[in-house]
């Protein structure tokens, strides 16, 4: 197995050390080429996994001892398998002879791996090992998803087969849809006024293609969250992000548009999609066509092939007058957010989040890669730190787990010792698995992590309050994360106060190893979406007559100060 997993590019495993895996770790000691990766917790290995999977394309490998071991894994494996990455869960079971006799730690993992997993199977036999693992290994690296392969602890010291499996590199390969389906979705867009493109992760590696085809048919091009690292930089077309954290002028190209493009991108959120309007699709996976609307024009093919096949097909437009509007009205919004981000007096406090982000873009290395927590991490990282084609950006996108941040870092950290990696976490995320901050020093990787410390699930606060109620169940009673952080061997900043934000940013950058800001920053600053409902402003009133009403009043003066300054800009 061990030699194997070396063929086939894996030089780490993460996981957790258990008696049930002691054939395996021994093999990995042994050999001496493949590092175990000692994390604190198997879900932190997962995670990991998936992040080094997601950067590198290639296979990456977790693991778990049996029972609560490999349980542990399950969150992680579904972002990965969400994420459409290849990663193989080696998962340990107890003793054959004991399973199905409630044994001690005795579970049942072709069944709990099934939904998150593309291949998972029970290896009952050493002679059935060489094929279950052969085909785990050609599932992860040819569907790009999770295989779990489920090994009894005993079979991991039987004898070998006679010959190795063979090593399993990721294929690559191009595939245009046929020239009926071409011919068709050409004839849409060459009759359209005011064609919009939407891109997301299916555009890795088509960046000049997409680019160039925009600017032949006069398209802006609105990218999902996804999308962003492949197509913010370097594209005069760009009106920005749509979606719940998006900006108003992404989500206007696509509702005045008369024909939408739809590329790589399997963009969940229906209500910001148009209706009644002609929607082209391309897609790899033809089960993702016509999943979210209704798609008249489906291309079944990747994205930089079937795009460079579009461009030199369909007729080049003049007409830009749709696509000047809509850039225009990016460029206002884009100015907009960047006033929000200035910092202001410099013993201000707590930190306006925007500012916090807009700092770390600035002081970044051109090629570091980012990794954020979901919620308003997440927020501030997508409208505040820019792309430019050597960034990379990690994050739960599809799964939108909790507490994902720090583990993918390790991931992207272990690939990599001498390139910069920075976690945008939240204070509920960085809590979740704080014990990880350990395996930063343990395995000597120099993340560095940004805390926005607010003391409130702030993203679950805004739901709540568009939805009406008062807020209830969100408040943390925080440590100070920086004097954690160096209790572990981290390199600990605290900031408080505007002022002290850029020397902190900047130290923590600089430091040769491990560092944590733990930055205070405003509960109540809103992320405004590009679309606000009838519903969602009635929900706020709601809110804030609820809030008045249970005597807590002063949450509202907090939430006007904070956002004075959009409220003006509005």
């Amino acid at each position: 197995m061990v030699r194997t997993l070396y063929g086939s590019g894996v030089r780490r495993m993460y996981g957790v050390a258990g008696d049930s895996l002691n054939g395996l770790t021994d093999a990995l000691r042994r050999d001496g080429r493949i590092e175990w990766a000692h994390v604190r917790n198997e879900e932190v290995g997962a995670f990991a996994a998936g992040g080094e999977a997601a950067l590198t394309g290639e296979l990456a490998v977790c693991v778990g001892s049996c029972g609560p071991g490999n349980l542990h894994l399950i969150n992680g494996l579904y972002d990965a398998h969400r994420s459409r990455v290849p990663v193989l869960a080696i998962a340990a079971h107890i003793p054959r002879v004991e399973i199905g006799t409630d044994y001690f730690q005795e579970t049942h993992p072709t069944a709990l791996f099934a939904e998150c997993s593309s291949y998972v199977e029970l290896v009952s036999t050493p002679e059935q090992f060489a094929t279950v693992f052969q085909q785990a290994l050609r599932h992860a690296v040819s569907e790009s998803g999770v295989a779990v392969i489920v090994v009894p602890g005993e079979i991991f010291f039987a004898d070998a087969p006679a010959t190795d499996v063979p090593a399993v590199r990721v294929p690559h390969s191009a595939t245009v849809p046929g020239a009926e389906f071409m011919a068709d979705a050409v004839a849409a867009i060459d009759g359209a006024a005011r064609p919009t493109i939407l891109a997301g992760a299916g555009c890795a590696g088509a960046h000049d293609e997409v680019v160039a085809f925009a600017e032949q048919i006069k398209a802006p091009v609105v990218h999902a969250l996804r999308g962003k690292e492949w197509l913010e930089y370097d594209n005069p077309n760009d009106v920005g992000l749509t979606g719940l954290i998006g900006f108003d002028s992404g989500y206007r190209a696509i509702e005045h548009c008369d024909l939408l493009i739809m590329l790589g991108t399997d963009f969940p959120y229906r209500a910001f999609l148009p209706e009644g309007v002609p929607v082209v699709q391309v897609d790899i996976r033809g089960e993702n066509i016509g999943r979210r609307v209704t798609v008249t024009h489906p291309l079944v093919g990747t994205v930089k092939e079937t795009v460079a096949t579009l461009s030199r097909l369909v007729q080049r437009r003049y007409d830009d007058d749709f696509l000047t509007k809509m850039v225009g009205h990016y460029n206002r919004r884009r100015a907009r957010l960047d006033d929000l981000a200035v910092p202001g007096r410099a013993d201000e406090t707590p930190l306006h989040p925007q500012y916090v982000a807009a700092t770390v873009d600035r002081l970044a290395a051109d090629d570091a890669v980012f990794t954020c927590d979901v919620g308003t991490p997440t927020v501030w990282f997508a409208r505040y730190v820019r792309m430019n084609g050597r960034r990379r950006m990690l994050g739960s996108f599809n799964h939108g787990s909790m507490a994902n941040a720090l583990p993918q870092a390790i991931g992207a950290q272990s690939i990599d010792r001498r390139r910069q990696v920075i976690a945008f976490s939240g204070d509920g995320g960085i809590a979740m698995l704080l014990g990880d901050l350990i395996t930063l020093r343990q395995l000597n990787l120099p993340v560095k992590i940004v805390v926005f410390d607010n003391s409130a699930l702030s993203f679950v606060e805004l739901e709540m309050k568009q939805a009406g109620l008062v807020n209830f169940g969100t408040d943390l009673q925080n440590p100070d994360f920086a004097a954690i952080a160096e209790a572990t061997g981290v390199r600990g900043f605290r900031v408080d106060c505007t002022g002290d934000l850029e020397a902190a940013v900047g130290a923590a950058l600089a430091h040769d190893g491990p560092a944590l800001i733990d930055v205070t920053v405003a509960r109540q600053e809103l992320s405004m979406p590009p679309k606000v409902t009838l519903a969602q402003m009635k929900g706020f009133t709601l809110y804030a007559t609820r809030t008045i009403l249970s005597g807590r009043g002063d949450e509202i003066v907090e939430l006007a100060k904070t956002n004075l300054r959009e409220i003006a800009d509005l």
